[in-house]
């Protein structure tokens, strides 16, 4: 696999990259972790990933050769030398990135941040001036940043619960308390997507249900308290996110099953009712493949007389994919440019 612009930037500063425990985090799956080992073979690298697809890219490519961490909260007892952060998408998960690590790194440990333009980097040296002594552009090249920093040595413990936000929403009568830490879809209020998918859910769920991209988890906690004869699972890409779903769930007094999955890579059994707002953007990419994926296969996942609901933005032609893919599909409601499609088996 290729590098990636932000990789190429990178390589091309690999004098900075020397390190005993190099620590890299939210890294693409390219071929950079091969680059790095060919110049520095000796170092102990940890890649830290809260995305999932590109954890099992990691685990799957260099077994036995770095240790690799699929985790919303980085613990180590390991002070590393170095430090290496793509850009976020979200700025807010930037500072929680840099909170999370600064305890877990070595005095004077060099800080590496890069990014392409777009992602915002550029407002870097802004976000890290309380953190960080020194932020510098070193580098600009292939529509990328790469900046160099090091923290300011004042040790601040990191406490994970802190990060959360929790916010309420009332829907139909039904309220609920949503936890999301920074990074997450909707961390602030509700998105008037998912409002438009649960003031149209089908009369009656019951049997098993699968929340797929759950986010925070507000779409399985809502059905949860509706319809407490369900079971719900709950899938998500993002570390961060089932983080997030688990303690939403345990603040409205439920129980789930919470795991990972790259699309539907790790689901195993069959479901009752399948809903959704699936998401479309993968960093600050917006990329359907995901959904596009997960509508293609699904049908295989649902039970005889199952369905599926979901929700998405109005011009995004999703309905043609479940038309072809499951069954027959129903508008149920189009409102504030987004459509709710539902499709019985």
């Amino acid at each position: 696999m290729s590098l990636t612009n932000p990789s190429q930037v990178l390589i091309r500063n690999s004098e900075l990259l020397e390190a005993n425990e190099p620590l890299f985090i939210n890294m693409p799956a390219d071929n950079f972790i091969t680059e790095y080992l060919s110049l520095y073979p000796s170092s102990k690298l940890t890649c830290v990933n809260t995305n999932y697809e590109e954890h099992h890219y990691l685990k799957e490519h260099y077994p036995q050769k770095i240790t690799s961490i699929f985790t919303s909260h980085y613990q180590t007892d390991t002070k590393h030398d170095l430090v290496v952060i793509a850009f976020p998408k979200s700025k807010a998960e930037l500072g929680f990135t840099l909170a999370m690590i600064n305890p877990l790194l070595a005095q004077d440990a060099k800080v590496l941040l890069v990014g392409e333009n777009k992602s915002g980097i550029k407002s870097c040296q802004k976000l890290t001036k309380s953190s960080l002594k020194q932020c510098n552009k070193i580098d600009s090249a292939r529509h990328c940043s790469l900046y160099f920093g090091q923290f300011n040595n004042l040790y601040r413990e990191f406490n994970f619960d802190d990060w959360f936000k929790n916010y309420q929403i009332a829907i139909n009568g039904t309220t609920l308390t949503i936890a999301s830490l920074p990074g997450v879809f909707s961390q602030n209020s509700l998105d008037v997507g998912t409002q438009v998918l649960l003031n149209n859910l089908p009369d009656k769920l019951q049997g098993n249900i699968l929340d797929f991209g759950c986010g925070a988890g507000v779409i399985s906690c809502f059905i949860g308290k509706k319809f407490p004869n369900t079971n719900l699972s709950l899938l998500d890409v993002n570390a961060l996110a089932l983080s997030s779903a688990e303690k939403t769930l345990a603040l409205n007094g439920l129980t789930a099953k919470i795991f990972p999955s790259n699309s539907l890579s790790n689901v195993t059994e069959k479901f009752q009712h399948i809903v959704s707002n699936p998401p479309f953007h993968q960093g600050v990419k917006t990329n359907y493949q995901a959904t596009e994926t997960f509508l293609t296969n699904i049908k295989k996942f649902i039970h005889q007389k199952g369905s599926i609901t979901i929700v998405a933005n109005s011009f995004l032609r999703y309905q043609e994919i479940m038309d072809r893919a499951i069954s027959s599909s129903k508008i149920l409601a189009k409102e504030q440019g987004f459509t709710v499609y539902h499709c019985n088996i």
